[in-house]
């Protein structure tokens, strides 16, 4: 499946940028019916050594094909994401892609931070911050960034537009896994 799915999010974007691509959409959904079910997924892209954050766009919940959603999220990872400008055609060899497929949210229920702290598997975990019409996630692989529980969320509450101390007024959370292809 790995081979499938990033050959899959590299020929959307290397459409979307002109280039040719010889994907067979069709073999790929017949050798692989997985994708015509309903999935949800991340497109991330990185460039450097570093592997520098150079777009990511997902979808959180499944309401289409896999294969139409990586589809969608690769071209807007690499055309709309706000942060960065568009992906140049001439960046496009140097660009790596990477899809998280996504297990459906499961919300967290808890009574104080401990408890949250308790709850959430750092590396293993997503997390979806909803709070007063604010929403933000971070994919599990963002822990490798931010391995600490309080800068994780403090950073995560800060991306959805609200304070770093945004857990003190209690936030609904959910928790997703994901299988990464890179």
């Amino acid at each position: 499946m790995k081979e499938i799915v990033l050959a899959l999010a590299k020929a959307a974007i290397a459409i979307t940028l002109g280039k040719e691509s010889d994907f067979d959409l069709d073999k790929a959904l017949h050798d692989y019916p997985a994708l015509k079910e309903n999935g949800a997924a991340f497109v991330t892209l990185t460039q450097g050594a570093n592997d520098d954050l150079r777009g990511c766009i997902g979808t959180l919940e499944a309401y289409q094909p896999l294969y139409k959603d990586i589809i969608a999220n690769a071209r807007s990872a690499a055309m709309r994401d706000p942060r960065f400008h568009p992906l140049a055609p001439e960046e496009f060899d140097y660009t790596h892609i990477e899809v998280s497929i996504l297990t459906p949210p499961t919300p967290v229920s808890y009574g104080t931070l401990d408890e949250l702290r308790s709850k959430i598997r750092p590396g293993i975990d997503g997390v979806v911050l909803k709070l007063h019409g604010h929403r933000a996630t971070y994919l599990p692989q963002v822990w490798e960034d931010l391995p600490n529980f309080d800068i994780f969320f403090a950073s995560l509450c800060q991306k959805a537009g609200l304070r770093q101390s945004c857990l003190g007024k209690h936030p609904d959370i959910e928790i997703y896994q994901v299988t990464k292809y890179r």
